[in-house]
């Protein structure tokens, strides 16, 4: 049964608990002061490959070839991308890639540069 705690904010996990003053998510072992979920909800935290936390405006290279979908184009590995801005959900990058033209990206297959 899910918990009356907000969710973990790395996994999204509703089974969260408390521990004296943390919070603790047992599917991924995060823990986390609740002052910090107020803060969680305001803006996405989001990660690059490397676990470094991306910012809007930050410059993240490409560690793989990744399709375009709907065209025959490629988005090559090693290709520098500045991010437009960051948002929630599983493409959570927004931003443009030369010769290709505005792109969400997963933030898995992006490194800080």
């Amino acid at each position: 049964m899910p918990s009356a705690f907000p969710p973990c904010p790395d996994c999204q996990s509703p089974y969260t608990y408390q521990d004296l003053e943390k919070l603790l998510c047992p599917e991924c072992g995060h823990e986390w002061q609740l002052d910090d979920v107020e803060h969680a909800e305001h803006e996405p935290v989001v990660r690059d490959s490397n676990g470094n936390q991306l910012n809007d405006g930050d410059y993240v290279t490409l560690i793989k070839n990744l399709k375009v979908k709907g065209t025959s184009s490629v988005a090559k590995i090693g290709t520098k991308v500045k991010i437009n801005r960051l948002v929630d959900g599983d493409h959570n990058i927004d931003c443009k890639i030369e010769g290709i033209g505005q792109m969400m990206l997963k933030s898995e297959f992006v490194k800080r540069a």
